[in-house]
């Protein structure tokens, strides 16, 4: 049922059972009109991962903060990759022994410490085939290494037997197989991993806006002191002086280095990778990495009730805004997961969406496959700083090595009430961090305070996307019982979620809904009166 009672923009009430939090009570034109007031320290374009991690990282620095972005936050590469923590298992064959060890420890404090609420621990299943491009020796001793490289902390690294991993993978091919590698990673909604990170940065105080798209920088002798942008929902111009700028546009980074300097040679280059959800034949308890030649891996991932495959991975030369999953790409996947996934499990009537991403790669030659996922760096004539590529997993360390970047710029001091970012909390944790299995025990019991219990998936859907600010939405649902029903009768989501999004996560249209802030689109259950109902929230109807 859609909700049709108005539903106005919520007030201000408390965020993680502390401070309160200044919901979207500042409107679009409060902010606009904040940000062309304001000199920041420093100006973030980009509100991909690695632009709101290091907004994040220089807010609780001290820094008056600007984070901006031309579509919404984690709209384009930061929503479409594989959805993994991991420490890189690939890695280890091309002697990245330390590089898998710090990814590792990244990994760890993310699912443990910083957001357990958004993560969750995965077993992996590596097959080993006859005429495979790995044998079980090799495959055994590089899990038990990998395991080794995180202290064990996920559990030894081992071969199982085909007949055990059958059990816990239903569909997965048995002929030929003459063992399974056994290793421990972790998974998350890199959406709401992304979301969440933006409402830590506002909570240390930066002014975040997004569809807010740059049309020009700005100068002041020779350096960029800034940018010019539209809103690209109210067509409004306004501007934002900072007297640094952080160029984190991604795919998109080498277009802005050209505003800055129009022979600025390219930097990057660009690698896309596609992925397909799937629904599930039978219900799976690990995900299966199986090698497709000696660098790649396909992966085949339970993820949000459904099955996530992928990923491809080849160079892309055409506009970023363009790429999207192709007949070919879809082929690919669905022929590279047959090596190892019963046919009842690949049929095209069970995808529900696709997506496809792209990597930003350092420039050069070679297979994009065995290009290593650099973070790469620069700085350009007018003084700007660019940043792009890395990993999902390493998000802190890439936001914190940025930060130690414009510390040791030359003569441009950060102001005395920075505080160096090495003396910030290792280990500081994002909004809603709780167990949550507590978090849904405690939603099944108490319902929504003034309505009914709590359906379990919806329970468990709430704890494991917000933690403890489950609660916030709860209460909406109880105050109204339309919010409490269901958005589709096949998916976990409710009505509450969306008035949440509206006011709370920066949700400005349908699709930054259903795509990124539920798990709508991907279970393609996007449909007509969905998004209508959708849209009739956000307008306040």
């Amino acid at each position: 049922m859609t909700p049709l009672q108005s539903v106005p923009a919520l007030g201000t009430h408390p965020a993680n059972g502390s401070a309160a939090f200044a919901l979207k009570a500042a409107s679009r034109a409060e902010t606009r009109e904040q940000l062309s007031k304001t000199t920041y320290d420093l100006l973030v374009i980009g509100g991909g991962i690695l632009g709101i991690s290091t907004a994040w990282h220089a807010a609780q620095s001290g820094l008056r903060v600007a984070l901006v972005d031309a579509g919404d936050f984690a709209g384009a590469t930061s929503s479409a990759s594989s959805k993994l923590l991991h420490g890189g298992l690939r890695y280890l064959q091309t002697g990245a022994v330390k590089l898998v060890a710090e990814n590792h420890f990244e990994r760890r404090a993310v699912s443990r410490q910083v957001a357990p609420h958004l993560a969750n621990p995965l077993t992996f299943y590596l097959p080993v085939y006859k005429g495979g491009p790995h044998g079980a020796a090799k495959l055994g001793a590089g899990v038990f290494a990998y395991s080794a490289l995180s202290a064990f902390g996920d559990g030894v690294g081992h071969l199982l037997s085909p007949s055990k991993a059958a059990q816990d993978v239903p569909e997965l091919r048995t002929d030929n197989l003459k063992a399974v590698a056994v290793y421990g990673d972790d998974q998350m909604n890199d959406s709401r991993m992304a979301l969440m990170t933006v409402r830590a940065a506002v909570d240390s105080g930066a002014t975040v806006l997004n569809h807010a798209a740059v049309t020009g920088l700005r100068f002041t002798r020779g350096r960029v002191t800034g940018a010019e942008l539209k809103d690209t929902l109210s067509g409004e111009e306004f501007g934002v002086s900072a007297r640094l700028v952080l160029n984190a546009t991604g795919p998109w980074v080498d277009h802005l280095r050209r505003m800055e300097d129009e022979h600025a040679a390219p930097s990057i280059r660009l690698s896309k990778g596609a992925h397909l959800v799937l629904k599930r034949t039978s219900p799976w308890k690990a995900a299966l990495a199986t090698p497709i030649d000696k660098y790649r891996i396909t992966f085949a991932l339970p993820w949000e009730d459904m099955l996530l495959l992928g990923t491809t991975d080849e160079e892309y030369e055409g506009d970023p805004a363009d790429v999207a999953v192709n007949e070919k790409d879809i082929a690919q996947i669905l022929d590279e997961a047959s090596f190892s996934i019963r046919d009842k499990q690949l049929t095209r009537d069970l995808i529900t969406y696709s997506f496809a991403g792209l990597r930003v790669l350092p420039g050069g030659p070679g297979d994009t496959s065995k290009a290593k996922r650099e973070t790469v760096v620069t700085e350009g004539r007018g003084g700007m700083l660019s940043v792009a590529g890395g990993k999902w997993t390493t998000f802190r360390h890439i936001g914190r090595t940025v930060m130690k970047q414009l510390e040791s710029l030359p003569g441009r001091p950060l102001g005395q009430d920075y505080e160096p970012v090495s003396a910030l909390p290792k280990k500081l944790p994002l909004p809603g961090v709780a167990n949550p299995r507590a978090v849904a025990h405690r939603l099944l019991v108490d319902g929504t305070s003034a309505g009914p219990v709590m359906a379990p998936d919806t329970a468990r859907h709430l704890a494991t996307h917000y933690g403890s600010l489950a609660f916030d939405i709860a209460r909406l649902a109880g105050e109204n019982p339309e919010l409490a029903e269901r958005v589709h009768e096949d998916a976990p989501e409710i009505w509450a979620q969306v008035v949440y999004a509206r006011d709370n996560e920066w949700a400005e249209t349908v699709d930054d809904v259903l795509r990124r802030r539920t798990t709508l689109t991907i279970r393609g259950l996007a449909t007509d009166e969905v998004r209508a109902g959708v849209q009739d929230l956000l307008d306040g109807k």
